[in-house]
């Protein structure tokens, strides 16, 4: 794998003098989504020597499985909240999903059952979610349940037009933005180009937050991590979400 590596991340691996390692040190969480229907690589990556953020769907076969095994091993549990998407199809996002058809009190519904099927969650994000995020309506209702719940909200980018923060920030819901995903396209190549962008934006930025999924690239995610988890931690400290909010150990730890 290390073969990768390209002479930036290289460079950071070996060279980065120790004094100057500590002067730089920056936070780094990374996010995988789709835990909770048996994907491939989830025990893989659960087992990986990091703490993650491990974002599981609700009313799956393996939902509280995943939860319990991530909780084992230390990790963040988050909801990983199916929403409606501007294209596919809606049968693609799994049972309980959030649409913009939907009423409210049955979208309120349905995000509370989510967060009671998910044990140990601390916060949420979105599966898909691309149309359902720039719906203030629907926002304010989920992010009103999450408020409720003493959830924090990751907003995945999925769409440039999200309203997540702002309606966030009206409503007082600690948010955090994803500034990365590493598996937009399934090939290791892009992967890899991906972790290496990562790499170079530790070196600009004090906290970044970065996505890879468990399923289809499960395996490929697991073994880009592995050749870049030495790189990163040259940077930064790797840390699960709730270490990015400032003051979150006052909030609920989850149910």
């Amino acid at each position: 794998m290390k073969r990768w590596l390209s002479s930036f991340a290289l460079l950071l691996l070996l060279n980065l003098p120790s004094n100057v390692e500590a002067e730089i040190r920056k936070e780094l969480a990374i996010v995988i989504d789709d835990f909770g229907n048996h994907m491939e690589g989830t025990e893989e990556i659960l087992q990986l020597p990091i703490t993650i953020t491990a974002a599981i769907m609700p009313f799956m076969p393996s939902t509280k499985a995943d939860a319990e095994m991530a909780k084992e091993f230390g990790h963040d549990v988050i909801v990983h909240l199916p929403m409606e998407p501007k294209k596919g199809k809606k049968s693609w996002l799994g049972p309980g999903a959030i649409t913009t058809d939907l009423s409210n009190e049955e979208i309120r519904k349905r995000v509370i059952a989510a967060i009671n099927d998910v044990p140990y969650a601390v916060g949420m994000n979105h599966h898909m979610g691309s149309k359902a995020t720039e719906d203030v309506r629907v926002m304010r209702i989920v992010l009103e349940v999450c408020k409720e719940h003493g959830l924090f909200y990751l907003d995945s980018k999925t769409t440039g037009k999200s309203v997540v923060g702002k309606v966030a920030t009206e409503l007082g819901v600690p948010y955090l933005e994803n500034n990365l995903f590493f598996d937009g396209i399934y090939t290791t190549r892009h992967m890899m180009k991906q972790a290496d962008l990562l790499a170079g934006k530790l070196n600009e930025n004090e906290q970044m937050i970065a996505i890879g999924h468990v399923g289809i690239t499960g395996l490929k995610m697991v073994d880009v991590l592995k050749a870049y988890i030495p790189v990163y931690k040259n940077t930064a400290e790797i840390v699960p979400l709730s270490e990015l909010i400032p003051g979150f150990e006052l909030l609920d730890e989850g149910v």
